[in-house]
């Protein structure tokens, strides 16, 4: 046994204290674990929530998404995002969420959130702010009648390309305590990936709207096309960069005959729109020149792009719509295209199906045969292309059955608001650009 300084023998701990070191040493592990596990969590948390910001591509979606997960990293039970108006001094729109259906209704007969008090405080000090009791901050000047009376609140300002965007507010942390250094670090970084994904999706607006533009550009005005009424509408796909092919085409001829096309040229690229263009151009010439009936022109068409370009393949229905006794009489030929419904008066509704053809640009030397169909006075005839119909999680025959339903719902409108209809409410993803042309007959 070993002694102390003084002579005295040294006394070893007794086993109950040695536990409770023991026990005290495994406690602070266990602590240092666990808040090693909480800030894994919340960086897992952290990394999850910028994927799903980044995944959106409209920028309403992006701000909702941006308030309701910053609401999901701290635990608040309220949260709400100010966009600043070109000032960059006041609110102009003012996103919340966590509100429950009174509180929307109290709220409802207040003014607009114009950037005072606590909120205002933020935009003019666009640092980080904690604050553990609202009302007693030097800015606070109250809530508005019917507004939830909080407590606490973190601010963090929300930046783009190096200016203030707008201001991320959250309030009353679930658990009830107040925010805390580790809630203001992770909402800040997720404020960081919001300012990237804002101006991510502004890009792609702009681009959207651009490639939109550059594709209408391509596209004809319909004509005067008396005595039939015409109207068509032309809609983008989804994704910006997926320019398309889609087109549609209607010309006067002689003796009251009305040719109409509607095609669709394979690929989502500048060169399909160029081949579109060009391949509508060839097809008005050839129409114009007299043409002959539908399957010729199509015919000579093929084989016209076959020996003096490289355009791809493409589908097409070419029609010619003319005078036969008391209505009218549909002549068409069909390039591998989707049929056209025909929808009568009484709201009878069927697609004109026949053999399709090949699409152009496969085998020039195969016979394209024509169809007829007589059509009655008042009847309307609907060209599109398959972006109007195709999804890839249904069957082709679904979407088409729900596209009749919309077409004989909406057919008692004026032909322009009928085509915007069926593509607003369109049964397809909208991952494709969709062309759509009606025609109607004049009535008797």
């Amino acid at each position: 046994m070993s002694g102390t300084g003084d002579g005295r023998p040294e006394r070893e701990p007794h086993l109950p204290e040695l536990q409770l070191r023991l026990r005290s040493e495994l406690g602070r592990i266990d602590e240092q674990l666990h808040a090693l596990l909480t800030a894994m969590d919340r960086l897992q948390g952290l990394l999850d929530a910028v994927v799903a910001i980044s995944r959106e591509v409209e920028l309403p979606a992006v701000l909702d998404r941006i308030v309701t997960t910053a609401m999901d990293l701290v635990g608040a039970r309220y949260g709400a995002l100010g966009v600043l108006d070109e000032s960059g001094d006041h609110l102009e729109q003012f996103i919340s969420a966590g509100l429950s259906a009174q509180e929307h209704a109290d709220l409802a007969r207040t003014e607009f959130p114009r950037g005072l008090g606590v909120l205002g405080h933020l935009i003019r000090h666009p640092e980080p702010l904690r604050v553990d009791r609202i009302t007693a901050h030097p800015s606070s000047v109250g809530f508005p009648p019917g507004h939830p009376h909080l407590r606490t609140l973190l601010g963090v300002a929300i930046s783009v390309r190096g200016e203030v965007y707008g201001d991320l507010y959250l309030s009353e942390r679930r658990d009830g305590r107040p925010f805390d250094a580790h809630d203001e670090s992770v909402v800040v970084a997720l404020a960081g990936a919001a300012g990237i994904a804002i101006e991510n999706v502004r890009l792609f607006e702009r681009v959207r709207i651009g490639a939109e533009q550059f594709q209408r550009l391509l596209l004809p005005k319909l004509p005067d096309l008396r005595p039939f009424t015409a109207a068509a509408v032309y809609r983008p796909a989804a994704e910006p960069s997926r320019l398309g092919g889609d087109w549609y085409d209607a010309i006067p001829l002689p003796d009251n005959v009305v040719a109409v096309v509607i095609g669709d040229v394979v690929g989502h690229d500048l060169r399909a729109a160029a081949a579109m263009a060009s391949i509508r151009n060839m097809l008005r010439a050839l129409l114009y020149e007299g043409g002959g009936p539908p399957g010729a022109v199509l015919a000579q068409l093929d084989r016209t792009l076959q020996a003096i370009t490289e355009n791809p393949v493409t589908t097409t229905t070419l029609a010619r719509i003319e005078p036969d006794g008391p209505g009218w009489r549909l002549r068409w030929s069909s390039a591998g295209h989707v049929p056209p419904l025909l929808i009568t008066p009484g709201h009878q509704a069927e697609y004109l199906f026949v053999e399709p053809g090949l699409p152009l640009g496969v085998d020039s030397e195969q016979p394209r045969p024509d169809h007829s169909r007589f059509v009655p006075p008042g009847a309307t005839l609907v060209f599109f292309t398959d972006g109007l119909i195709e999804r890839p999680d249904r069957p082709i025959d679904a979407s088409l059955d729900e596209l009749t339903g919309l077409a004989t719902a909406y057919a008692d409108l004026p032909l322009a608001e009928f085509v915007r209809a069926l593509a607003d409410h369109h049964p397809s993803d909208g991952h494709d650009d969709m062309a759509v042309l009606a025609l109607r007959t004049p009535c008797a």
